[in-house]
Formats: structure tokens, sequence, C-alpha cells
């Protein structure tokens, strides 16, 4: 995997804590301005560090295989939708308007590539609003009903409108 691109940002207001977050595809690290190099080197690899260790420990293994998302669907289904089961869960290419799809008649389930790397949570909540459909095909009251039960719906909403506006996707919940 290659090295991402660092940029440091220095500031006098900055007395003690570093901090590092991503924008896009570089990570920022935010220094106390009086560091020396030294310690901007020794602080910029710690972040790193860090960042990575954040990330992975978000990231779910259900992203290694259409198994591996099959056996996450059955455990969410049996939590949150009294045990509905589809026939079959798959990863397919990015969709141009949708994060994933199913269809109710044959208990298929597709998940667009684009949410591979979204925090576990929000794979999550993709995959129940999908098994809700096996129950309620439309996006009426009952399915939301059904939906709502995962704890983290309405942050997860939020997380994929947000992803959707910064790419200029369009993607929207009622697609």
């Amino acid at each position: 995997m290659p090295e991402p691109q660092v940029e440091v940002r220095r500031s006098a207001r900055r007395r003690r804590m570093v901090s590092a977050y991503r924008e896009g595809d570089t990570v920022v690290v935010l220094l106390p301005a009086r560091m020396s190099k030294s310690e901007e080197k020794h602080w910029v690899a710690e972040m790193l560090s860090r960042l990575q260790r954040s990330e992975t420990r978000r990231r779910s293994p259900t992203r290694t295989s259409d198994a591996a998302l099959l056996a996450r669907c059955e455990e969410l289904a049996d939590r949150y939708l009294d045990g509905v089961q589809p026939s079959s869960v798959r990863w397919v290419a990015p969709m141009r308007t949708r994060w994933a799809s199913c269809t109710p008649s044959e208990g298929t389930i597709r998940i667009s590539e684009r949410l591979r790397d979204v925090p576990a949570w929000v794979l999550d909540y993709v995959l129940v609003h999908e098994l809700a459909h096996l129950k309620v095909p439309g996006h009426g009251k009952e399915f939301w009903h059904l939906v709502h039960r995962y704890p983290r719906a309405e942050r997860a909403i939020g997380y994929l409108e947000g992803i959707s506006a910064a790419a200029g996707l369009g993607i929207t919940e009622e697609d």
C-alpha cells in the first residue's frame, strides 16, 4: 500500500495537542508551531499509525467476500428483522444512482462496491435497509419502522448523504 500524502499544519495557538485526520487522499497532521523537525517526524509517524489502527478497527470483515456479507446479513436479520433471510447477497460494481438494491421476489441483495470503505455501522445500515425490503418492498411507513429498529439508522443516512453530496453522486434514500 503506498504511503499517504501528508500535510503538516502548524499553529501558534496549539500548545500540546497533536491530531490527524483524512482530507480526501491527504492525511492532515495538526501540530504546535514550536515543535522541532525531529518531534514533527516522530508525531507524523505516530499519527499515521494511530489513524491506520482506528480505520482498521472500523472496518468490517464483510468486505472480504460475498459469503461474509451474507453471514453479516443473517446476523442483522436475526437481531433487527425477525430473521428474514435473503437467498443471496453480493458485492457488485459501483452503481450510478444507488448504494444497494434488492429483488424481493427473488430474495437477492446487491451492494455497491462504493460501500467497501465505509465504517461497519454504515454498511450494516445499508444491509438492514435492503433486508427490510424483503419484508416490505416500498419506502412506506411500515418499511421505515423496520429500518429504524437499527439504532444507528439516522446517523448512517446522514453519513451516506454526506458522501453523496461531497462526491456529487446524487444518491438519495428514496432511490
